[in-house]
Formats: structure tokens, C-alpha cells, sequence
């Protein structure tokens, strides 16, 4: 077989083609699935089909019986799953120093291990080679857009944003705000916090690829005041690129509740300390919710802020268990996210496995339909990025993920045995992990011929896509 081409720049347009067309099987949503294994008038599957990109945008997908003509340049992906890269909207780029660590709860967790992992983020340089070491591993794993925590340190999230343009990637992250209760090395100030933002937003919000998010890490990290001042900044930018993100953590613990009481006991619950600060609305992302009540899910669908679904997480540390239907019932948006490194695998199929097994304990049952579309299209409406993000409609970033239905002779005889799709997309959802990605394109860009080799014993030669012949 004749090797691939040369991998053009991550953030440029392919030199020699502008046109590209992927020949697999095509997967993408174009609706909400719902929860029912029968979903077929909501997804679009194309075995060996063609997604046509052209100039890093999705021009069209095709079913095999229409090739694009000679003009375009093909690669041959035949027998793989083509599908959207994964959105995570709730992940923490210095936790991969302590994804793993045993034996605590989430309070005890944050300070055996968190704190002291963030702290070494003040140097510039750990920033750094941190944020590069974090983006990588993402799009190894199959994810291409992300909402990211950085640490307090300014330089941790600029270097976020510096790596994440040079690799062309759907970026949302900022500082974070702590003005109490943590460690001194940890500890900004209203003042000083609210200078960092502005700059930060300043000069990344909005860019290329880019957005800000407000960061406050909890309500129990951050005095009244530092609370108005985030409430502030989302209002002073309303107007700008869409408004600012605000991230943050939400009753995922009932240590943690019991404590956000104590520090505010004027407010009717852990939710509503949020509220009365501004800090919810439609680009308001929060995770866990596990010990939310009535009101506060109503409050959630008012305002439109969501909650990101943390299963794994959840389970690792002992949290609780997340109801997705009551949320559901209550018009409360919800996606899945890995919040590693309270989760143990950046890899939003673990997220999807660990998920069903949370509903299940609940008597729920999540299809994989409604698992792919949440990390996929769902996420990316929920983010306000659909027209972006998360598809393959006509004029989409061409942001693809390229996935081995089975890695190892035990996935391959489940697929085998599948007498459905949705029945072998759940099995491949169930048993599959990073080791099933074969190639990822940011923006029609493959940017790491490195992950298409990652599966042991096999000859890169043999892996790659292949030229077809016109």
C-alpha cells in the first residue's frame, strides 16, 4: 500500500488540495434522538459513504453509490466509524497529575491531591508543557472541542489558549477564582482576579477559535464579592462574541452542601447563591448537580444554564448518583463530561458507559443514540456552538474523529454478533476507549498521524488512509 500524504500545519488549510473526501461509515445526528432505541429519522448513517470537506469545512456528505468526482483528494477510511469529535464541557486541564488518586471525597480530595497539583501551575513553564501534554491528550482520546478549568494562575490559562490556537481547537477556558478557603499559594484577590480577566478576555475572547469562561471554582471558594465580580463581567460582556461562558461546580457532594449553607445562609439553597450573583443563564455551565432540588431544577430550565453530567467522577468519588430523567422532565439541559481528574479517562465513551450504569442503578436506561447525540450535536447546542460544532451539515468546521469499531478480537465478536445498529453502536460505546481512535481532524486538518498508530502490533502502514484512486 502507498503511505499517506504528509500531515499538513494543524491550523492551515491543506497546501496541495482543498478538497478532501473521507470514505467510511458516516455517522452524525441531525436532531434529537430522544430515548428510544428506535431513532432512526434522527441520525444519519451512511456505510461507506463520503464526507466532503472542503477548504476545513463540511461541503456534503454522500452515500457510497455517489463518489466525488476526480478534483477531490480521497482517503480511504472503509470499515471505520467517521463521526463529529467529542465536546467535554467540564474538564480540568491540571488534574492529569492526580486522575487516579486514591482513598478521599471530594472535600479531602481537593486538598490531598488537587490543590497541590494546581499550585505547580504559577510557573509559566508548567503551564505550559502542561496545557500541551492536556490538549494532546484530549484529541487522542477522541475530543475535539472542550470547556477546561486552568488553575488561578493567569499563565495557566494563557497557555491554554496559546496551545489550543496553534492546534486550531474549539477552546472555551479561563482563570480560576479562589479568594478563600484554599491554600495561600492558591488565593487571588477581587481585585487583582478581575484585572487578569479582562485582560485574559481581552485579548482571547472571540479569537480564532477561542472563548473566555468565567471561572469561579465554588461557591465556597469565593467570597460574596468575587461572586458580584464574575456577575459583572458576564454582564459587561453580554454584547460581545456571544457573551462570556461562566463554569463552575454545583452540589456534588452533600459535605459540600452542607458547607455552601453555613458560608450562605441567607440563600434558599446551593443553586441560588449562583442566582443571586448573575451567574446563570443560557452559556452557564455547571457541574455535577447531583443533590439539586425541585426549585432548583425549575431555576435551572428558566435561566437555561445546564448541568454537566459527571458519571465517572461521580462514582470514583463516591458522590451520588445523578438523575437524568427528573433534570430531563424539568426541561434541564444536561450533558456528559469526564471531570477528569475526579473521572479516570478523558475518553467520553467511558463517560457514556459510566453514565448508563448511573441511570441504571436509577431504573433508567440510556440509549446509545441519546448518549452519542449528547457528546456530539447535543453538547454543541447546548453551548451555543451547533453552528459549528457537533454535525456534518453543509458549512460545519470540519472537526472529525475517525474510530475503530473494535480493537481486539472480543470487540470484534460482539460486532459481529450486532443485529442492529443502535445494537452495535451500543456495544462499540460500551467496550470501546482511546485505543479504538485511528485519526482525528481539526478543521479537515489531520493533526496527529501519531494517534492513528496507537494500536499495538499493527503497522502504521497499515492503519493510515489510504489514497483512493479516482
Amino acid at each position: 500500500m502507498s503511505s499517506p500524504a504528509a500531515t499538513p500545519r494543524p491550523n492551515q488549510p491543506h497546501a496541495s488540495n482543498p478538497r478532501l473526501a473521507l470514505c467510511g461509515d458516516i455517522l452524525h445526528f441531525l436532531r434529537d434522538p430522544g430515548w428510544s432505541e428506535d431513532a432512526a429519522d434522527a441520525v444519519q448513517f451512511e456505510p461507506d459513504g463520503w464526507l466532503l470537506i472542503e477548504h476545513g469545512r463540511v461541503h456534503a456528505v454522500h452515500p457510497a453509490d455517489d463518489p466525488p468526482d476526480a478534483s477531490w483528494a480521497r482517503q480511504d477510511w472503509r470499515g471505520r466509524l467517521i463521526m463529529p469529535g467529542f465536546i467535554d464541557p467540564h474538564v480540568h486541564a491540571p488534574q492529569l497529575d492526580v486522575i487516579a488518586s486514591f482513598g478521599a471525597a471530594l472535600l479531602d480530595w481537593l486538598e490531598r491531591y488537587t490543590f497541590p497539583a494546581e499550585a505547580r501551575y504559577a510557573d509559566p513553564e508548567q503551564s505550559r508543557l502542561g496545557a500541551e501534554r492536556f490538549l494532546h491528550a484530549l484529541l487522542a482520546h477522541g475530543t475535539t472541542s472542550a470547556l477546561v478549568y486552568a488553575t488561578v494562575h493567569k499563565t495557566s490559562a494563557e497557555a491554554l489558549f496559546e496551545v489550543g490556537q496553534r492546534l486550531g481547537m474549539r477552546l472555551i477556558t479561563g482563570k480560576v477564582l479562589m479568594d478563600r478557603n484554599c491554600p495561600d499559594d492558591l488565593r487571588d484577590d477581587v481585585e487583582q482576579a478581575e484585572r487578569d480577566c479582562v485582560d485574559l478576555i481581552e485579548r482571547w475572547h472571540g479569537v480564532d477559535r477561542l472563548a473566555y469562561a468565567v471561572t469561579p471554582r465554588f461557591a465556597a471558594t469565593s467570597s460574596p464579592a468575587q461572586l458580584a465580580m464574575a456577575g459583572r463581567l458576564l454582564d459587561a460582556y453580554r454584547d460581545r462574541d456571544g457573551g462570556l461562558y461562566m463554569q463552575t461546580h454545583v452540589a456534588e457532594n452533600r459535605d459540600e452542601v452542607r458547607w455552601v449553607a453555613e458560608l450562605f445562609p441567607e440563600s434558599r439553597s446551593y443553586l441560588d447563591v449562583y442566582a443571586a450573583h448573575g451567574l446563570l443563564g443560557a452559556r452557564s455551565v455547571l457541574a455535577h448537580g447531583i443533590w439539586l432540588d425541585d426549585a432548583d431544577r425549575a431555576l435551572l430550565a428558566q435561566t437555561g444554564a445546564q448541568i454537566a453530567f459527571c458519571p465517572s467522577s461521580n462514582l470514583f468519588l463516591g458522590s451520588g448518583l445523578f438523575d437524568w430523567g427528573r433534570a430531563r422532565a424539568a426541561g434541564v439541559r444536561v450533558t456528559p463530561a469526564s471531570d477528569v481528574g475526579g473521572g479516570t479517562s478523558l475518553c467520553a465513551l467511558r463517560t457514556l458507559a459510566d453514565g448508563y450504569k448511573v441511570l441504571a442503578l436509577q431504573g433508567q436506561r440510556l440509549p446509545a443514540w441519546q448518549a452519542l447525540y449528547a457528546v456530539t450535536l447535543g453538547a454543541a447546542q447546548a453551548l451555543g456552538l451547533a453552528h459549528e460544532i457537533g454535525h456534518f451539515a453543509a458549512g460545519t468546521l470540519a472537526d472529525v474523529v475517525v474510530w475503530r469499531w473494535a480493537d481486539g478480537p472480543v470487540q470484534q465478536r460482539r460486532q459481529d454478533m450486532a443485529r442492529s445498529l443502535h445494537e452495535r453502536l451500543f456495544a462499540w460505546m460500551s467496550l470501546a476507549d482511546e485505543r479504538n481512535v485511528a485519526a482525528v481532524y481539526l478543521r479537515g486538518c489531520r493533526i496527529s498521524a501519531a494517534v492513528a498508530h496507537r494500536h499495538a502490533g499493527a503497522a502504521p502502514g497499515h492503519l493510515g488512509p489510504q489514497p483512493i484512486a479516482p
